[in-house]
């Protein structure tokens, strides 16, 4: 039933709750992993243009090191695990890419970072997903802040 499992990431520690979730189901279908963390672009497009190339360097450099972590994990799990990065709106490119590969289900915490970083995402990405798929989700209620 599930052989595509996608675990969107930001890095964070609920993104690693979840993604225990994840690893677990992946191991008893031997489903692959898809890890997949969004660069968001409104963050590195709203700052001022001597900025934008430095911030936009360390978003995707966040961005590359979530998804390793997750690789990381999958390995020591052995199982198999595609990394992704992309630069968009974050909920929409995790719409996107579940459709174009044939994900079977998302696996997702309630929130991920938190203070100024959730308040520049204007609202909560997981909200967005469950709202807008089709895709079966698991959303991963994480403990308090």
């Amino acid at each position: 039933m599930y052989e595509h499992v996608l675990v969107p990431t930001d890095g964070s520690d609920g993104t690693m709750q979840a993604l225990e979730h994840a690893l677990d189901i992946a191991t008893t279908r031997e489903a692959t992993i898809h890890a997949l963390s969004v660069v968001d672009r409104r963050l590195y497009l709203a700052a001022g243009e001597d900025q934008k190339p430095e911030l936009k360097e360390t978003l995707e450099a966040n961005a590359s090191e979530a998804v390793d972590k997750v690789a990381d994990a999958a390995a020591e799990a052995g199982i198999e695990c595609t990394t992704v990065v992309r630069d968009g709106v974050p909920y929409r490119e995790i719409l996107d890419y579940a459709e174009e590969s044939a994900v079977d289900l998302i696996v997702m915490g309630t929130h991920g970072r938190s203070g100024r970083d959730k308040l520049a995402n204007l609202g909560s990405v997981t909200e967005r997903v469950v709202e807008n798929t089709g895709t079966p989700i698991l959303v991963v209620r994480m403990g308090g802040e």
